[in-house]
């Protein structure tokens, strides 16, 4: 069984329409111009970083290739396009046939990046590259940023459970994106059951303050949850006063009670008097899980708190303040023709005000010291330098139209686990500062 056995929203049957109308109005004067199918290479890069971030986390390259093969123009979307004059009679018969077929190629999900690192490479004619720009942008921008955010979250918790609980917080199929990209960006499961069903994410979850009141007493309301859930679960235990709920808990569970949550309150020192009351109590086992409003500065506070878990919603799925990675799809390179062996020119913008882009079809390593630690981003245009050759970043993802390197999504989250651990030690810290790694060009 898979989400569209069951309905639910999140898959959809095309993902044309996930465009701007000018990327269809380029096409059509492209092919009125007979420019169409030159060859042509666009790039995926940022500029810059969100300010004071010291990495990016590539995330969405699995929702990139589902996208890219969905790309289909069905005679539903034709009709939109027809009775909105959004583009001619010509372009519409073209676009009938579209299917991509060209290559990409691109950083792994999971890996980490820099300004200026290629992040997706994107070969083929220019009008089926080009339609694909919006769609693309649209995933890696969110995706990343979520990842980014709960890797830095991940960092600041030192190994403790991270819990994604956003989905209330965003559009309801961001939540699934959400949640998918915070699991590669190092978080161990999620509230979000649409999530779950579609990536096979954990899932976790027991009440809230609602099943609390809804009973005529805390301890009623406990005793209803054990009952049916058992002794292992969650009790939250900060709907009325904190210490009597926690006694009441472990009179209710016993010693062999899961974890109780606490939802507010100063957490750094509910937490110690909460750990101290179950220990006396005989709980030592008892785990303690704390939500409310978390991020990553949060979490960092809390490092010397008794806490074994953390619930985080709002400041994940809207990236810690950083919504977006400002990343951007440019033509760095075309040919005269649609010939494979024509060659390929550079093109780029030149513009002021920090607008500029590099041309030419790129590769990317990153250079590391002795000791292993990464020390620069490496992008060029030319022959890959020999110490390099086996530090090459991208990766071949579709060649020929066909994806290949499709993967479990727990490869990226080891994957970023990996990358994450190569950097230098200051890539862990909260405080502002420039990229943890330069880019050089080459």
């Amino acid at each position: 069984m898979n989400a569209a056995d069951l309905g639910l929203p999140v898959d959809v049957p095309s993902t044309a329409l996930f465009t701007d109308q000018y990327e269809l109005t380029m096409l059509q004067a492209a092919l009125r111009a007979g420019t169409a199918d030159r060859r042509s290479v666009f790039e995926v890069f940022t500029r810059r970083l969100p300010e004071g971030r010291r990495y990016g986390v590539v995330a969405g390259i699995g929702r990139v290739l589902d996208a890219v093969e969905n790309f289909r123009f069905d005679p539903g979307v034709l009709g939109f396009l027809r009775e909105r004059g959004i583009v001619d009679e010509p372009t519409l018969q073209w676009l009938a046939g579209y299917r991509f077929s060209g290559d990409i190629w691109g950083y792994p999900e999971g890996e980490v990046y820099f300004p200026g690192s290629p992040i997706l490479r994107v070969e083929g004619s220019f009008a089926e590259c080009v339609l694909l720009e919006t769609v693309i942008l649209s995933i890696l921008n969110h995706d990343s940023a979520i990842a980014a955010a709960a890797s830095r979250m991940s960092a600041a918790a030192g190994g403790r459970r991270l819990i994604e609980m956003g989905a209330r917080r965003t559009h309801e199929l961001a939540a699934v994106a959400s949640a998918r990209a915070a699991y590669v960006g190092g978080f161990d499961s999620t509230s979000d059951l649409a999530s779950g069903f579609r990536y096979g994410i954990p899932t976790v979850g027991t009440s809230a303050h609602a099943f609390t009141l809804l009973h005529d007493s805390e301890r009623d309301a406990f005793r209803a949850q054990v009952d049916s859930l058992g002794s292992g679960t969650t009790l939250l235990v900060d709907t009325y006063d904190v210490t009597e709920a926690v006694r009441t808990a472990v009179e209710v569970a016993g010693k062999d009670l899961g974890a109780v949550r606490i939802d507010s309150g100063d957490l750094l020192l509910v937490a110690h008097r909460v750990r101290q009351q179950l220990d006396e109590l005989g709980a030592k086992g008892t785990k303690i899980v704390v939500t409310s409003d978390l991020d990553e500065y949060a979490i960092a506070s809390l490092a010397a708190a008794p806490v074994d878990a953390y619930g985080v919603g709002t400041q994940l799925v809207t990236g810690s303040g950083h919504p977006t990675c400002s990343m951007v799809y440019k033509l760095v390179a075309r040919a005269q023709s649609a010939d494979p062996k024509a060659p390929l020119t550079p093109v780029a913008k030149k513009s002021v005000g920090g607008k500029a882009s590099v041309g030419g079809r790129k590769w990317a390593a990153r250079r590391t010291d002795e000791d292993g630690v990464a020390e620069a981003e490496v992008v060029g245009t030319g022959p890959v330098p020999p110490e390099l050759a086996d530090r090459q970043l991208l990766v071949e993802l579709v060649k020929g139209g066909d994806v290949v390197a499709r993967e479990p999504l727990e490869a990226a989250r080891e994957r970023h686990i990996a990358a994450r651990a190569g950097l230098p030690m200051s890539a862990m810290q909260l405080s502002r500062g420039e990229p943890v790694l330069p880019t050089e060009y080459v």
